[in-house]
């Protein structure tokens, strides 16, 4: 089984370059999009169900702003949309899809990067999530939460980390909140378990020459209930083309879909 986590930056944008044929080659059977900034009248039939998956989206209320999707070559049993939280449920943040005993979730955890109102959201929202996921941890399921936390967890994960250490996306609340669902909570981050030495990158500022020069951030993430986790196998970020200011991170696992 191959599941993808990919934050587009818009996928008008994205298929503009070239992310549909390389997801229908890639295969993955499970897909999860992040920030499609767009809503039901922008998606074409392309992008509610490109050949050979089953497309299940969540919109933002506002125009051009987050919002998350889920392909799936099968067809799930149940389809959620939503946490079922107002507030959070406006921006678009949560699909998830269930194949027999496991249970696929896009995400996309806000951003606190653009204001210190924002960052309060952020923190809003970690508060709120941390019991959805302890309830989640507790069921007789197996899960994978893929998506965009906007959290490095480690030094390993970013570049340029003593220079971010009060900046959102590394500040010690964000970083302790990961620790406690590691180590407290029980869930596992895949790419690092797999790879605890290699960093990871999966997202790069506009700014300078970030991507030219590799600077940095693991923020996409891969986040499984134990018995799913030991089935992974490798993990891969793909650069081989740009589709957004995000690379899509790859996992495969010895487990089917059903």
């Amino acid at each position: 089984m191959r599941i993808v986590s990919a934050n587009l930056n818009g996928i008008r944008s994205a298929a503009s370059k070239g992310f549909f044929p390389w997801m229908q080659a890639s295969g993955a059977d499970v897909v999860c999009v992040q920030e499609l900034k767009a809503q039901a009248a922008d998606m074409t039939p392309d992008f509610l169900a490109p050949k050979g998956y089953h497309g299940h989206f969540q919109y933002a209320e506002k125009k051009g702003y987050s919002g998350v999707g889920l392909y799936s070559r099968q067809q799930p049993d149940q389809v959620q949309i939503g946490l079922g939280h107002p507030e959070f449920d406006l921006e678009g943040r949560f699909v998830r899809a269930d194949f027999g005993p496991l249970s696929i979730i896009s995400l996309y955890l806000p951003s606190g990067s653009s204001s210190e109102e924002r960052q309060q959201v952020k923190f809003a929202f970690l508060d709120y999530f941390l019991p959805e996921l302890q309830a989640l941890r507790a069921q007789q399921r197996e899960f994978i939460v893929c998506g965009d936390w906007n959290i490095a967890h480690q030094p390993i994960d970013l570049k340029n980390w003593k220079g971010n250490l009060k900046n959102s996306g590394f500040l010690p609340e964000e970083r302790a909140w990961l620790t406690r669902l590691f180590d407290e909570v029980g869930w596992v981050d895949v790419y690092r378990s797999l790879y605890p030495e290699q960093p990871g990158y999966t997202w790069w500022s506009n700014r300078g020459q970030a991507y030219a020069k590799d600077v940095g951030w693991r923020i996409d993430y891969q986040i499984a209930t134990p018995g799913v986790a030991k089935a992974a196998q490798a993990a891969f970020i793909y650069k081989d083309e740009k589709f957004s200011d995000h690379a899509p991170l790859v996992v495969d696992y010895q487990h089917a879909l059903r």
